[in-house]
């Protein structure tokens, strides 16, 4: 039997991604697979004062340490939150706020450099167990992303690719989205989504234990369920209640009904922790909890002859 672990939307949580890597562990899992939307979407500066101190704005506190450890203290906890610390001086802080393109190539580097920080943490602690691990970049991350995994001879970014996740379970890997309000970096048509996924269905040798990382949900299913906004992206509510819609994927859907492959693993839409059959095909969302370091995933186990069992974790 091969113990599978997966989770997703981590959103640059430091805490969760730490809890990821120590599941191998916890759950004796032989692989583990990181679904989508790995980076944060934030940076937290720590501007240096006159008198050696540092202020910096985190969740609507002034938090101003002193000394080294209250600062490497603040660091930590900015990115066990899922926010990129960056220390700066006043001077550094007034060219950022005079350049939209300065902050948006430092926002790209801290990424890539917290990703090579993340690779190193998976090999070091992975490699003695001999345990798998696939992160798939999804629809909010950067394509810098891609570049830091290519560079890994140990994690492995499955996107686009046909892998094996053991002798007789294939997977085939998405991280693109259908179009969202935000405007995400990964975000095409269902007419492409579609081709993206043909191409990789096309080479699988074993659709009947093959599995379906797709970011994106299958729509109009218990996996997709997300609160609808209006066009300054503010919730939309009627009578008190807030208003939903299937923001899932007709691609998504349309590929596994027409191959009916053994599993797929979903994302994307946090609060939709759910799991369901589509025909043959169990699909889940664990859903995600990452601003409060919580880490949701399932654990699956699979055999020769398909998938034996699954239950939601969180932790």
């Amino acid at each position: 039997m091969t113990v599978l672990f997966f989770t997703t939307d981590l959103h640059g949580s430091e805490r969760c991604f730490m809890k990821f890597v120590n599941s191998a562990a916890f759950y004796k899992a032989d692989v583990l697979v990181l679904g989508g939307d790995v980076t944060g979407k934030m940076i937290i500066p720590l501007v240096e004062q006159k008198d050696g101190s540092y202020v910096a704005d985190f969740v609507g506190l002034i938090h101003k340490p002193k000394n080294k450890a209250e600062v490497d203290a603040l660091v930590k906890n900015i990115r066990y939150s899922g926010y990129y610390p960056y220390i700066t001086d006043q001077r550094g802080m007034d060219e950022l706020n005079a350049s939209k393109e300065k902050v948006d190539a430092l926002f790209t580097r801290l990424m890539g450099e917290t990703m090579e920080r993340w690779v190193k943490i998976a090999e070091e602690r992975l490699k003695p167990l001999n345990v798998k691990c696939f992160i798939t970049p999804g629809n909010d991350d950067r394509f810098i992303i891609d570049e830091v995994l290519a560079k890994s001879t140990y994690v492995q970014n499955p996107e686009g690719k046909v892998v094996w996740v053991d002798e007789d379970h294939e997977m085939i890997s998405m991280g693109w989205s259908n179009p969202t309000p935000w405007n995400s970096p990964r975000e095409t048509s269902e007419e492409d989504l579609e081709r993206k996924i043909e191409q990789m269905a096309s080479k699988v040798t074993r659709m009947d234990n093959c599995i379906f990382n797709m970011h994106c949900p299958p729509i109009d299913t218990p996996l997709d369920p997300a609160v609808k906004l209006d066009e300054n992206l503010k919730a939309v509510s009627t009578g008190g209640n807030l208003v939903t819609i299937s923001a899932g994927s007709r691609a998504v859907r349309n590929s596994i009904e027409k191959h009916k492959p053994l599993l797929g693993l979903h994302g994307h839409i946090h609060e939709s922790k759910a799991f369901c059959n589509l025909g043959r095909t169990l699909c889940l969302n664990p859903g995600s909890e990452y601003g409060e370091g919580i880490l949701r995933g399932a654990l699956i186990n699979l055999t020769k002859k398909g998938l034996k069992s699954h239950m939601f974790t969180q932790g």
